[in-house]
């Protein structure tokens, strides 16, 4: 039987660790190659294909393809392979604050009788944030809290002095809208959280930077008509990007085994 063929769009630090993981592996499953524009340099491992436009990629027929890039692409490309038939996996789930943005992944997904698939990331309890959901939610909050170092190159290093930051300090509260607008590379777990519950506006969200953190930690919170339950999860970052949870990689390379799984748990 043939491998099926897999993709990646980008091939930074996320989609590096997948196909990293996926060859050790005993799933049989492998990174076939990825999408990347031809200006864009890249040390790829031999072996690994390369596509420069979607276009070509389309004609290639992949059987899944995972978006490992920016908001941007899948506000333009992935709609473009769903509307081809392609299945997707998206990384950046943050892009699915805008509206906009959604009706289009979704329009595209029915004409090319294709699936998008949201990752859960570095978060748990979505399962039973989905099923409280149907019977009604009063509140639901993210608080996320990681090392100064993770918080570089974001508006919060406008807000604080993260090199010399002596003490845990909340720099952004608010919903969840604004919050993956403006750290679109550190809370795809709010997007995810805010999928999966009150939706982008109904979602609160603080975020933390602090010093004595080890690591990523990611606390969710939610009162409805089921109840209550307070989920905590400390993270390590992925060895090669410290913005990201190591768990946030893994959750992707089981949405892959996922998709090529006859049972689903």
């Amino acid at each position: 039987m043939t491998s099926p063929l897999i993709v990646s769009i980008g091939f930074g630090a996320m989609a590096r660790s997948l196909a990293a993981s996926l060859e050790k592996g005993g799933s049989g499953l492998r990174l076939g190659g990825f999408l990347l524009p031809e200006h864009l340099p890249t040390d790829a491992p031999a072996g690994m294909r390369r596509w420069n436009s979607v276009d070509d990629l389309i004609a290639a027929r992949p059987d899944l393809v995972i978006e490992c890039a920016t908001h941007a692409a899948v506000r333009e490309t992935v709609p473009q392979l769903l509307e081809a038939g392609i299945d997707v996996v998206i990384v950046s789930i943050g892009a699915l604050g805008d509206a906009g943005t959604v009706a289009r992944i979704e329009a595209a997904a029915k004409t090319g009788r294709a699936r998008a698939i949201a990752v859960s990331g570095a978060i748990g309890g979505l399962d039973v944030l989905r099923s409280a959901k149907l019977a009604g939610l009063d509140s639901v909050a993210y608080i996320g809290r990681k090392p100064p170092t993770a918080w570089k190159g974001t508006p919060a290093e406008r807000l604080l002095d993260l090199p010399n930051l002596k003490e845990a300090t909340v720099f952004y509260e608010g919903d969840a809208v604004e919050a993956a607008r403006d750290y679109p590379k550190n809370t795809n777990v709010t997007a995810a959280v805010a999928l999966a519950g009150l939706g982008f506006k109904g979602t609160r969200v603080r975020l933390i930077a602090d010093p004595a953190a080890s690591g990523n930690t990611h606390e969710l919170e939610a009162k409805g008509a089921f109840g209550s339950f307070h989920i905590l999860l400390n993270n390590k970052p992925l060895p090669e990007n410290p913005k990201t949870s190591w768990l946030a990689a893994l959750s992707v390379e089981q949405a892959v085994l996922r998709h090529f799984s006859s049972l689903e748990v």
